[in-house]
């Protein structure tokens, strides 16, 4: 092996390893946006579970549950609290 195809390997080694890098955030935040959307789904069905012994119901949409996903439990809270007041 000469000298001219370790340097390209080394290169080779480099670049990929800086694309890694690049793309691993943007996957890892996709990722973790639709893991707390359905998260965020499931305490809405839950809510609509025990809110529907008192009448109280959210609408499961995908708006929902982006919201609740992105905000997390304060972003449940704000839909409920949103609920009460304009429902």
């Amino acid at each position: 092996m000469d000298t001219n195809s370790v340097i390209i390997y080394i290169a080779c080694i480099f670049f990929l390893f800086l694309f890694g890098r690049i793309f691993i955030l943007p996957i890892r935040s996709i990722l973790k946006l639709v893991l707390n959307s359905i998260l965020g789904g499931l305490v809405i069905y839950l809510i609509n579970l025990i809110g529907g012994l008192f009448s109280f119901h959210i609408g499961l949409n995908y708006i929902t549950a982006i919201i609740a996903g992105i905000l997390g439990v304060p972003g449940v809270i704000l839909l409920v609290i949103l609920k009460i007041f304009l429902g």
